[in-house]
Formats: C-alpha cells, sequence, structure tokens
C-alpha cells in the first residue's frame, strides 16, 4: 500500500476508533456538586461560560463546514457529523448546566449565522483546487482551536481542583478535555496529508488566507475577543507563556517551515495580544464609569 493511501487508511481507523471509544459524556456520570458555588462562579464563572459558547456553536460550525466545503472527504464527513459534533454539543450542554446551577444565565450561543466570506468560499469550493485550500484552513484552524482547547481545560481543571472543587474537575472537566486531543489528530494528521498534495499556489493562498483569518477560538468580534482576553487573565496564560507556541506548533512546521527561527506566527501573537489589549481596555472603561 502507498504511503498516501496507508495515510489516509489511518485517518478512517481513528475516526472510527474516536467515535467507538469516546461516546458523548453521559448526563448520568456527571456530578454537579459544588462545595462553594460563589467562589467558583466569582473565579471561574466566566470561563465555563465562554467554553460552554464555544462548544454549543458547533452547530452553526457545521453549517459553515457544508457551505464552504460543497464536496469534502467522506471521512470529513464522517468525523464533525458522527463523531466531533455529539461529543462537543455534549460539552456545552454540561459547562452550561454547571454555569446555570453557579446562578448564572445560558450561554448566548449563535447557532445559524453563516458570514459573507464563507459563503464566497463555499461558491469558489465548486472548484476541487479551491476546495483544497478551503479545507487546508478548516484542518489547520481545526487544530489551533483543539490545541487551545486541551491547554485551557489543563489549567481550568487543575484551578478547579485547587479550589477542592473535585466533583467538576473529576466528572466535567477531565472526561470533556480527554476527548479533545483525539480531535487534534483528526486535524494534525489530515493537515500533513493534505499539505503534501497542495500546488504552490495553493499553499501560497493558504498562508495569505491564514494571516487574514486568525482568530482566538470562539472570538469573531471585539467584545468576545475580551472576553477572550478575560479568559487569558483568569487562566494565567500571558506574553511569558508558551501557549501560544503550542497551539500553532504544527502549523508553524507545515506553512512557515521555510521561515527558521520564528517560533510563532505573528499573526498568532498579535490576536493574543489583541485580546489581552481589549480585555484591559474594557476593565478600564468599567472602572472609570464606577467612580
Amino acid at each position: 500500500m502507498s504511503q498516501p493511501r496507508a495515510s489516509a487508511q489511518r485517518l478512517v481507523d481513528h475516526v472510527d476508533r474516536l467515535g467507538a471509544e469516546h461516546p458523548p459524556i453521559s448526563l448520568d456520570s456527571v456530578d454537579f456538586t459544588v462545595v462553594d458555588p460563589v467562589a467558583l462562579e466569582a473565579r471561574f464563572g466566566h470561563v465555563l461560560d465562554y467554553m460552554a459558547r464555544v462548544e454549543l456553536e458547533v452547530d452553526r460550525n457545521v453549517l459553515e463546514l457544508m457551505t464552504m466545503l460543497p464536496d469534502p472527504p467522506e471521512v470529513d464527513v464522517h468525523f464533525y457529523r458522527d463523531v466531533w459534533q455529539p461529543q462537543e454539543i455534549q460539552h456545552g450542554r454540561i459547562l452550561d448546566e454547571l454555569q446555570v446551577r453557579l446562578g448564572r444565565d445560558n450561554a448566548d450561543a449563535d447557532l445559524d449565522s453563516i458570514g459573507t466570506k464563507l459563503k464566497v468560499l463555499g461558491a469558489l469550493g465548486h472548484l476541487g483546487a479551491f476546495q483544497d485550500v478551503s479545507r487546508m484552513l478548516y484542518y489547520v484552524t481545526g487544530m489551533a482551536t483543539e490545541r487551545s482547547a486541551v491547554l485551557a481545560y489543563n489549567l481550568l481543571h487543575d484551578g478547579v481542583a485547587e479550589m477542592g472543587e473535585s466533583a467538576v474537575a473529576q466528572t466535567i472537566i477531565a472526561p470533556i478535555r480527554r476527548q479533545e486531543p483525539g480531535h487534534y489528530a483528526f486535524y494534525q494528521l489530515s493537515a500533513r496529508l493534505l499539505w503534501s498534495e497542495l500546488a504552490a499556489w495553493q499553499k501560497w493562498l493558504v498562508r495569505h488566507l491564514r494571516r487574514l483569518s486568525f482568530s482566538p477560538v470562539g472570538a469573531n468580534d471585539d467584545a468576545q475577543k475580551a472576553d477572550f482576553g478575560d479568559l487569558m487573565a483568569t487562566l494565567g496564560i500571558d506574553d511569558d507563556s508558551d501557549f501560544t507556541a503550542q497551539i500553532a506548533r504544527v502549523e508553524m512546521e507545515l506553512l512557515w517551515a521555510r521561515d527558521k527561527g520564528l517560533p510563532v506566527p505573528e499573526y498568532v501573537t498579535r490576536a493574543f495580544r489583541e485580546a489581552r489589549e481589549l480585555s484591559l481596555a474594557r476593565a478600564a472603561g468599567v472602572s472609570s464609569a464606577g467612580r
């Protein structure tokens, strides 16, 4: 069997295994017991809200994929329709239920809006060569999203456990973060497989569009970017951490291997810096208004 065919079969096997070994988390397995609801809400309430919204918005993400990829590979459809969406939706429902029990409102998730840019990509996607560009953007975005999720859930788990909230840490955060690496592996393997097949002009276009489109997961406007900046501050993600380097590592190896010595693409560091600046600016505005 040739290397490309072997890699493609490995991808199919991986998705089948994910579906079989990691079904959506059952609510019966979740213990919503909270020792100090007031303290947990005060420290991590906004983080739970952000993560719940992002997880719940996979319904919209699937609509976006169906729009931008009119003729995707069967394994992609199997992954996002049969494995990824059911798992992520359940993550969102569980996190949302937890924050409601802490006295917060349900997450305000956007489940059905599709931007004009994605519709344009979808129209161009009927040209097979251009759809491959869109697929590559989907994979590298997925890598960054899932790696961000793994790192953020690790930090959230440690913080919640440190507060003595063992039920939340062990039956909510730990099972959720356990399912994220498999998603990352799907995107990573898909990206490596497709990148090796792209022509030079397609690779150039992927790099160009990635520069223009990158943003932190779930941050689609300035308010959401500020919310992400708040999340960064709470979880201890700052300019000295290697968070950005970790989420961009494979992207850097594939898209920017020619740029030796650059640990993180500039557009990644710029996007995270902007989120923190918007968070600080909003906090300063609130503080000034309250005086």
